[in-house]
């Protein structure tokens, strides 16, 4: 495998900012197509892209990933790089704000190369539409001065690869969605792919896990194999502090219920978005504003984080009056939804009933 350098100006924001953590979240990334699991469908058209493109002996087409955070879209970007035996560049939408930003990225490239360009949706306007000429035409027009003495000067790039990634697609132009050659979604993942996932990330950390154990921890997951990995970290430490060689599926239960992640995978924010929602509201409807400061928590935080698990559970429901918990939701919390209140059957004002 060819190395893979990362320009550590345009760095990405891992979500877990401990060294150990970074570092054991990379050992645990699949290399190569053949062992990504989870997202078959995606792997086979992915790799019918690769392998044309290797017989050919040109560049792939540019690659746009979408879904949510955590299913494998940095992990798809190493792969192809790795795939094709070529070196990796990585930067964020964040981190280009200027077109001269986008340009030097750009202009230091090397034929053939991935540039892997995550959240790419909060990329500046300007580079944006750098980007588009530089897609199409493996070239770059840098603007020297100002005003009518501004001239436009043509850099050349070498062909490369640009593998985009987005959690809103939707936030996506037309323009530049066109200019990818494969576009693939990202699902979540099912249980018994999450459970294969489980193992072999035990295998490479060296801990002793048994079918059962890696089903509890893949049923807690939400779907993520990103999650999958944190909490199956955080039952190795319970493991190691309580001197236990094997992690049994009663021990995997426990550690998962000291760090609050209930059967479903609900943890704290989750069960206190709902709580109040049915004891302090009456199940709803309650703004997201009012909702927030109930349980101390931004907006954003609740209506990015912790609703589309709710939603996607049909534990909430998002109406235009505000949020609601569902009768499911109720019963999640061992509670019953207060009876609908009927008509009185008194007359109305002119007689009516």
């Amino acid at each position: 495998m060819a190395d893979s350098p990362v320009d550590p100006r345009h760095s990405p924001v891992d979500p877990w900012p401990a060294p150990e953590e970074v570092a054991a979240e990379g050992a645990l990334r699949p290399s190569t197509l053949a062992d990504f699991e989870g997202q078959p469908r995606v792997a086979d058209q992915l790799s019918l892209v690769l392998q044309a493109a290797k017989h050919r002996g040109s560049t792939p087409d540019h690659v746009l990933l979408s879904g949510p955070p955590g299913l494998g879209k940095t992990t798809l970007a190493m792969i192809i790089a790795n795939e094709m035996s070529v070196p990796l560049h990585i930067t964020s939408g964040p981190a280009i704000q200027h077109a001269g930003d986008l340009a030097a990225i750009l202009s230091g490239l090397s034929e053939g190369e991935v540039l892997f360009l995550d959240e790419i949706h909060r990329m500046s306007r300007p580079a944006e539409e750098m980007l588009y000429l530089a897609m199409e035409d493996f070239r770059v027009d840098v603007v020297v001065g100002k005003g009518p003495g501004a001239t436009a000067i043509p850099i050349e790039i070498p062909p490369f690869t640009l593998v985009g990634a987005t959690t809103r697609a939707g936030l996506l132009p037309g323009p530049l969605r066109d200019r990818f050659g494969f576009t693939a979604q990202l699902d979540y993942y099912g249980a018994n792919d999450l459970q294969q996932i489980a193992m072999r990330s035990a295998a490479k950390l060296g801990i002793s896990l048994d079918a059962a154990s890696a089903a509890e921890i893949a049923r807690r997951s939400r779907g993520t194999p990103r999650i999958t990995n944190r909490l199956l970290r955080r039952v190795r430490d319970y493991a190691q502090v309580n001197n236990a060689g094997t992690v049994t599926e009663q021990l995997a239960r426990d550690a998962l219920e000291l760090y609050e992640v209930d059967p479903l995978g609900l943890d704290r924010l989750d069960r206190a978005v709902l709580d109040s929602i049915c004891r302090k509201f009456g199940g709803g409807p309650v703004g997201l504003s009012t909702l927030a400061i109930s349980v101390a928590e931004e907006t954003e935080t609740i209506e990015e984080v912790a609703e589309p698990f709710l939603v996607r559970l049909g534990f909430l429901m998002r109406t235009p009056r505000g949020r609601v918990a569902t009768p499911a939701g109720w019963a999640h919390l061992g509670l019953r939804p207060p009876a609908r209140e009927e008509s009185s059957g008194q007359p109305g004002l002119f007689g009516e009933n």
